[in-house]
This record gives structure tokens, sequence and C-alpha cells, in this order.
């Protein structure tokens, strides 16, 4: 089975990814940042307890912009595909933290 890592899973273009992708069989892991909210609405309808078998949508934290977790996580999952679709979308935010954007975003 193919392995898929998504960044920005829980975004429009991420959610309708994961589910094109379980759809073809791949087990796709989603990099979540951690934050006070489980925002998970767009997946909540491919979302599984990891509790369950053969649970083939696995949320992971990370953070993109510390590479060594990132590579953490990359060495752990070892994905046959890579799909980097997190960025700092918030416009504000984006001509308040523009460095930050540019990390995020790069």
């Amino acid at each position: 089975m193919k392995k898929a890592v998504i960044t920005g899973i829980t975004g429009q273009d991420g959610s309708y990814l994961a589910e094109f992708l379980l759809e073809k069989g791949y087990e796709v892991y989603g990099l979540i940042r951690r934050s006070s909210s489980f925002n998970t609405d767009r997946i909540e309808h491919l979302y599984q307890d990891p509790h369950e078998e053969d649970v083939r949508l696995k949320l992971v934290y990370a953070d993109l912009t510390d590479g060594s977790s990132i590579n953490i996580v990359l060495n752990d999952i070892r994905p046959d595909e890579i799909y980097n679709l997190g960025a700092q979308s918030h416009v504000r935010l984006s001509f308040d933290q523009p460095i930050f954007t540019a990390n995020v975003n790069a």
C-alpha cells in the first residue's frame, strides 16, 4: 500500500486530496499543527478512531517551521509521496508577520 503525507490536510484542498488518495487505496498521513482546537471539520467524514483496525488516515503533529520535526516524521513514515499544501493563509496576518508567513509557506 502506498503512503502519502499531506501538509495542510485540514484545508479545502488537503481534505479533497486526502479523500481522493483514500479512495485510491493509499495510507494517508496528515500533518497538523498543535493548536487549542482540534480543527478537523473538513476531514471529519474521513477520520476514524486511531484505535480501530485498518485505519488508513492518521494525523500527526508537526510544525512546518521546524525542519527537524518534519525530518523525524518523514523518517518514521517513509512516504512514497509528499503533498505540501500547508500554508499560513490569513491575509491580515501575512502583512503583520511577513517573515513567519514566508517561513511557513516556503
